[in-house]
């Protein structure tokens, strides 16, 4: 595929977005909706390699190879300088186009967890309920798989609280009681309300699905390093140079504030020895 806008398979794939991806050097396989590939890049061509030729609509809604990346990140840049810098630091990132209920289903499942947890976890579900594919993997569970479930039967996933969550939201999606088609026509706020009925499922959780799933740019997930990262980058709120697209805007905030903030922890010690050195004096 060829113009894919300058887009880096690494920062795009490895960013928290999404958990079905693994690196094996340059390159990286996933599967998604039953589909296996390895994806590379030469030059600015996205190589899919066990993908058809009939499934290049599929791939290019994905990879959202149909947003004029370039002329957005333009727009960016030229409307803040801060914005422009978060930017600047790692440009090539992507907001993907995830399939819904894995979107939903691997977002609960990340909630007060970290990403080698959370792939592990999301490789045990699609390996336990998934469909098996041809040439090895295996597809993610769907909705009336799990729906059929009690949260005692997914113990294996060692995931807590979250299988009851889990099993709730296949229940809502599988009942017509969540309706992708349905979200995607409603107004974003509308929407975000409809997700946070299922059990477990707070405004962040929503956001990200609205943002990585069902392509609300303007969705803005917050967490503790956004929090952080609007407080010290952006105090006086999202730019205006990123309106309509605040969900782009997000990934290279966060990205830009996870290298150059300093962690927790960091600020932690910091206070301690500042603290220390102040009580000495």
């Amino acid at each position: 595929m060829e113009n894919c806008g300058g887009m880096d398979l690494a920062a795009t794939l490895d960013c928290g977005q999404a958990f079905r991806w693994q690196a094996n050097g340059a390159a990286w396989h996933g599967i998604v909706e039953n589909r296996s590939v390895t994806a590379r890049m030469e030059g600015d061509a996205l190589i899919l390699e066990g993908a058809s030729e009939t499934d290049r609509d599929f791939w290019v809604h994905y990879f959202a190879l149909d947003v004029d990346y370039p002329a957005l990140l333009e727009k960016f840049c030229s409307g803040n300088k801060r914005l422009a810098e978060c930017v600047r630091w790692n440009p090539g990132i992507r907001v993907l186009r995830q399939p819904f209920f894995e979107t939903l289903c691997t977002f609960i499942i990340s909630q007060n967890n970290n990403i080698p947890r959370i792939k592990a976890i999301v490789e045990r579900l699609c390996t336990g309920l998934g469909q098996p594919l041809e040439g090895g993997g295996y597809g993610f569970p769907s909705a009336e798989t799990l729906a059929a479930l009690e949260p005692e039967d997914l113990a294996f996933l060692r995931a807590g609280w979250r299988a009851e969550y889990l099993i709730d939201a296949a229940r809502r999606v599988a009942g017509g009681q969540i309706d992708e088609t349905a979200l995607r026509a409603m107004p974003m706020e509308n929407a975000r309300a409809v997700l946070c009925t299922i059990k477990g499922v707070g405004p962040k959780v929503a956001d990200c699905v609205l943002l990585y799933s069902l392509s609300f740019w303007k969705a803005f997930p917050m967490d503790v390093w956004m929090k952080k990262a609007m407080c010290q980058l952006f105090p006086r709120g999202v730019p205006v140079s990123c309106r309509g697209h605040e969900g782009i805007a997000q990934q290279f905030i966060f990205d830009y504030a996870r290298h150059h903030l300093p962690s927790g922890q960091k600020q932690k010690s910091a206070r301690k020895m500042h603290a220390k050195q102040s009580s000495g004096n």
